[in-house]
């Protein structure tokens, strides 16, 4: 940070390492079932239980608790970490990785209690490095569908809406019919199409206070391993048109704070792989918009990388965070 650059230096897990587990773990980093094989290499190293990948050596650590760690002995100092283990949700778990000497900051990989919620490109302005040490990026669907209201309540006003997340299913399923602690995701993720909750809708107004209590939200699992869309039916104050809709948002994902949130699709074909690898949190479906008659009731169909598209969200975050120098183009 500091203006340098963003390194990955260090990642944590439990359990003992040996040769098995960097084996394993090298090996997931260079194939992926979606998004292919990694473009570089990547090798184990047991003498020092470390990963190199493209020549630089990534320290793989093992602890239980976070507190219990000296990052610093392995040269690490004023470190942000990112944490996605999904064990610590609020405030007062995350203060714990601030307790391991040389950590600097904290990013959590999820929605979190008690902590600044930041779409980058919508709030985090509104969060001060200097002054917080324990940031959230929230969920990838609060990602996806937060830069597109914004634009809809800064052009015409957003009376309320429901938000449905036609979703890829996640690791929290089960492969095949199985108990689990939530009755419908028991049933076999690949087999199966399943209605779920979702926070997104309430998560919005932690970067959008102006939402609070305007939307609904749900969700349904789909039988496909990445690719999601966002359906939002919104009730507007201000008359428009498909085609004013859709000038604005081309607008916004053309110059200004969101040209890296949204991307403005003009296909006629545009399905779900064909949006996978997408570096844009919001992929606007421009030719699938809907309007009734009287102007004012719009559905707007966003699609998104659920995996690529919400890591580079996190990864400008830590940049702004770590006070890494950022350029935009366009």
């Amino acid at each position: 940070g500091q203006g340098s650059q963003l390194r990955l230096r260090a990642i944590v897990t439990r359990g003992e390492i040996d040769q098995t587990v960097l084996e394993k773990r090298a090996s997931l980093l260079r194939n992926d079932s979606v998004h292919g094989d990694f473009s570089g290499t990547v090798t184990a190293d047991l003498k020092n239980s470390a990963l190199i990948i493209n020549g630089t050596t990534v320290n793989i650590i093992s602890a239980n608790n976070p507190e219990d760690i000296d990052y610093t002995i392995y040269g690490i100092d004023n470190a942000l970490v990112i944490d996605n283990t999904g064990a610590f949700r609020d405030k007062e778990a995350l203060s714990r990785h601030l307790a391991s000497k040389g950590v600097d900051k904290v990013l959590l990989t999820a929605p979190g209690k008690g902590i600044p919620n930041i779409v980058h490109g919508v709030n985090q302005f509104e969060n001060n490095p200097d002054e917080i040490d324990i940031f959230s990026a929230a969920s990838c669907t609060t990602n996806a569908i937060t830069p597109i209201l914004k634009v809809m309540e800064d052009s015409f006003g957003v009376k309320s809406g429901h938000l449905e997340t036609i979703h890829a299913y996640t690791n929290d399923q089960n492969l095949v019919d199985n108990f689990h602690k939530k009755y419908r995701r028991g049933r076999a993720a690949a087999l199966n199409m399943v209605i779920t909750e979702t926070g997104a809708g309430s998560a919005v107004t932690k970067a959008l206070p102006s939402f609070e209590g305007k939307l609904t939200s749900n969700a349904i699992r789909v039988p496909v391993p990445n690719g999601s869309l966002a359906i939002l039916n919104l009730e507007l104050e201000k008359e428009t048109s498909i085609d004013g809709i859709n000038a604005v948002i081309k607008k916004y994902a053309l110059e200004g704070d969101l040209v890296e949130q949204i991307k403005y699709e003009l296909s006629d074909e545009l399905v779900s792989s064909d949006i996978i690898g997408s570096s844009a949190p919001a992929i606007y479906d421009s030719k699938a918009t809907i309007i009734r008659s009287d102007g004012k009731n719009v559905i707007l169909y966003i699609w998104y990388d659920n995996e690529y598209g919400y890591s580079h969200q996190v990864i400008r975050l830590a940049k702004y965070i770590a006070k890494v120098r950022r350029f935009t183009y366009y």
